[in-house]
């Protein structure tokens, strides 16, 4: 019989402060809160405590921390890697990066055909995406893209494609066919973390602890440069 994990999930990508204990694929634990301010600096470390202990564990107990790499806001992603990076180095544990769109497509059922677009908001009509199928495998990669009405076309000919996260609001204003669902209301939270964290401990994917870094699609940024006259 496969020995049991118990993982520590963290995901501080965005607005939600969330931390959650997993036993396998189970989420036995979870402690988040979404304040329109960031308060990862304040809550992350106390969350992590009242977790383990609302869990009646300690931290020799768990065998991974899993970590929500990105794409999403810049300091709330240092925080949570940061903090991730520390307990791994003085816990000796492995290191699980799952990237944050990837679990936020885990927050709708789909049906056989159906699609999952999560979407954060970037800056002005840009968003970060990233398009799953009903298996919530990847079909088109993460990018940073500006919407228009041609958005997403390659993908809604057929049955819905849900569109979560809080990027859906600026979609919703561009994407106009019937099969579009949005919902604007998802976060990223740390409770849909446990079944792909345990995948990935299950076959040894882990990270570098000590070369890790955030997903921030940085190259995006790098690209709005100004024309020269």
């Amino acid at each position: 019989m496969a020995a049991m994990a118990i993982i520590l999930n963290l995901e501080t990508a965005t607005t939600n402060c969330s931390v959650s204990i997993s036993n396998d694929d189970k989420v036995v634990v979870l402690q988040e809160n979404n304040a329109a301010n960031y308060s990862h600096s304040e809550q992350l470390h106390v969350f992590i405590k009242e977790a383990l202990k609302e869990a009646s564990l300690s931290f020799s107990d768990l065998d991974a921390v899993a970590i929500s790499k990105g794409p999403g806001s810049y300091t709330g992603l240092r925080i949570g890697v940061s903090a991730a990076k520390g307990l791994c180095f003085s816990l000796d544990l492995p290191l699980i990066s799952i990237p944050t769109l990837q679990s936020m497509a885990h927050q709708v059922q789909l049906e056989p055909g159906e699609m999952v677009i999560p979407v954060l908001d970037a800056r002005r009509m840009e968003v970060y995406s990233c398009v799953y199928d009903n298996n919530y495998q990847e079909i088109r990669e993460t990018r940073a893209e500006v919407i228009n009405e041609a958005s997403f076309a390659d993908y809604v000919s057929g049955k819905k494609v849900y569109v979560l996260g809080s990027g859906a609001e600026k979609c919703r204003g561009a994407l106009q066919h019937p099969n579009f669902v949005f919902n604007d209301s998802v976060v990223p939270s740390s409770k849909q973390m446990a079944s792909i964290a345990f995948e990935k401990f299950k076959s040894n994917q882990f990270e570098d602890v000590a070369y890790f870094e955030p997903y921030y699609l940085k190259d995006f940024v790098l690209q709005q440069k100004k024309k020269k006259n």
